[in-house]
């Protein structure tokens, strides 16, 4: 059977496992995208290309095309929302799958979707309406897909084949939320113990 070419675009290595394989499972061959100027800082970004294009070298056997990471236009168009996380994550969304969008259009390919939309962490609606919006625009066929019920499988598999997994988003300000949120997410455990021992 022939496969329908897809561009998928991807932020990292990890989230890309469960995708690319129920991809094809649906009929559809991914190419990688790497489009993702959030991430922070440079040598992080770096990391998880390598982690990425490893594993879509020697496992999964998939493409990747290294596209436009415009930094600038991220501390531009992103970095002033800061810590309000509903208008920085739709915009940092729409700046990458723009930049998807575009070489997807360039390169002749008719579909394309995110592993975005594997992770439970991600703005699920928020990330594709964005995605929907800037495929119809240029002329391609979104496939968002619910993948988050396989986010469990694709932690398990990237475990078990070693690959590098980030604790954050990717921005500093994501960066910085993750880490108050497992202090926060300690203190609780800390706070359950002591009471358990009291009682």
């Amino acid at each position: 059977m022939d496969r329908v070419p897809l561009l998928l675009h991807a932020c990292c290595g990890p989230c890309s496992l469960e995708p690319v394989r129920l991809l094809r499972e649906e009929g559809f061959e991914p190419t990688i995208c790497w489009s993702n100027p959030n991430i922070q800082p440079v040598a992080e970004h770096d990391l998880r290309l390598r982690t990425l294009q490893a594993w879509a070298d020697d496992v999964a056997h998939v493409k990747v095309i290294v596209a436009g990471d415009d930094r600038a236009a991220w501390e531009r168009s992103v970095a002033p929302f800061g810590f309000d996380r509903a208008a920085r994550c739709r915009a940092c969304y729409a700046l990458r799958l723009a930049e998807a969008c575009r070489t997807a259009h360039e390169l002749g390919f008719d579909h394309i979707s995110t592993t975005l939309a594997v992770s439970p962490y991600q703005l699920f609606d928020t990330c594709g309406e964005v995605l929907g919006k800037l495929a119809q625009a240029s002329d391609l066929t979104p496939v968002w897909r619910d993948f988050r019920p396989h986010y469990p499988d694709a932690t398990v598999r990237s475990r078990e084949l070693g690959m590098y997994r980030q604790n954050y988003c990717g921005c500093r300000f994501s960066a910085a939320e993750a880490a108050i949120e497992r202090h926060e997410a300690r203190d609780a455990r800390k706070a359950a113990k002591a009471a358990k021992r009291v009682g």
